[in-house]
């Protein structure tokens, strides 16, 4: 823990790492630069990140965001967001005539090649995560046949498989990481032969964003979490920030979400963000405790970050022209 102007009375711990991680980061940079070569609009297949600024600022810009393929007029560019998608949306939007940008996000992809991968070799696999989130549907998508959900311990006495030799557990990239473990003990008694994945699923940001928070939520009286509530990674770091010690955690989109009533008593703010979520809220919400006393701020470093991922290779091409190609003439849909 790395702190930084300790002083007496009231103070904020500020986590670090917080906010953007790079699959996040290099899909928002995505679309702006989709926007910004091709002009608009650029439609996006579900909301591109989950947070809700970050929604409306893209739409400002020309993005429109839908949430099945078949909205989107033959002869257009549709992106995928960075949750991804399963292989029939693919194909939903090759018949439909459109030009595709696919942002998942490497370490999503990584988890579907896995998937694909233990398909092959005909395992059960067993994925952790929360039903009906987007990464989950897009990895499921990739091997339906052999795979099936594990949401949380208490689904692990629901499991059944047909050889309890090949069997193989991966998991949602935005869980907790003390929950999936939990799971994935309670798999293990029943199933003492299964395979763990090559490499942790659960991404790198998540973990170090939770570490954070458990480092301060001993000390941190309330934790606000800055993101969206479809946000599977900012609702884990509420969990997370009471399971370590925080006497209340809140999760909010904007400074003006705080309700004063939840500072009584409160001599220390623990203040981060999830994944998908740009720093200028923090720095509203920073803004916003100090207007109220808050005004000393301390460091909680729990990790260094320096991964970044290239822009997804579609932008070096000139999808207008493709997508003209594709459009309704070569559909038929005249």
């Amino acid at each position: 823990m790395v702190r930084m102007t300790a002083s007496p009375g009231r103070r904020v711990l500020l986590a670090a790492p917080r906010g953007y991680c790079a699959g996040v980061d290099r899909a928002v940079i995505a679309v702006e630069k989709a926007l910004e070569q091709y002009g608009a609009p650029v439609y996006v297949r579900h909301e591109i990140v989950h947070n809700k600024y970050v929604v409306q600022t893209l739409e400002k810009k020309g993005a429109i965001f839908v949430e099945r393929t078949e909205e989107v007029p033959p002869g257009n560019i549709v992106m995928f967001s960075a949750h991804g998608v399963a292989p029939t949306v693919h194909e939903e939007a090759k018949r439909g005539g459109l030009a595709t940008i696919d942002a998942t996000c490497p370490l999503v992809t990584k988890v579907h090649k896995e998937a694909v991968r233990f398909a092959d070799e005909d395992f059960d696999i067993l994925l952790i995560g929360h039903e009906g989130h987007e990464e989950v549907i897009g990895t499921s998508g990739e091997a339906p046949d052999h795979i099936q959900l594990v949401d949380g311990p208490a689904d692990v006495a629901k499991v059944e498989v047909r050889d309890p030799s090949r069997v193989v557990w991966l998991s949602q990239t935005t869980l907790s990481v003390d929950e999936t473990m939990e799971t994935v003990d309670a798999l293990k008694e029943r199933f003492p032969q299964l395979v763990s994945p090559p490499s942790d699923d659960i991404c790198y940001a998540t973990q170090n964003r939770q570490l954070a928070v458990k480092q301060m939520g001993a000390e941190a009286d309330l934790v606000i979490v800055v993101g969206s509530r479809n946000s599977s990674n900012s609702k884990r770091l509420v969990e997370v920030a009471k399971l370590a010690g925080a006497r209340e955690a809140y999760l909010v989109d904007f400074a003006d979400e705080i309700d004063e009533a939840w500072l009584e008593g409160v001599s220390t703010v623990g203040v981060t963000s999830g994944a998908s979520v740009p720093e200028v809220l923090v720095e509203q919400v920073l803004e916003w405790l100090s207007g109220r006393g808050f005004e000393d701020v301390e460091i909680v470093k729990a990790a260094e970050e320096s991964i970044t991922f290239s822009l997804p290779k579609e932008l070096r091409r000139d999808l207008r022209a493709e997508a003209a190609e594709l459009g309704p003439d070569a559909t038929g849909d005249n």
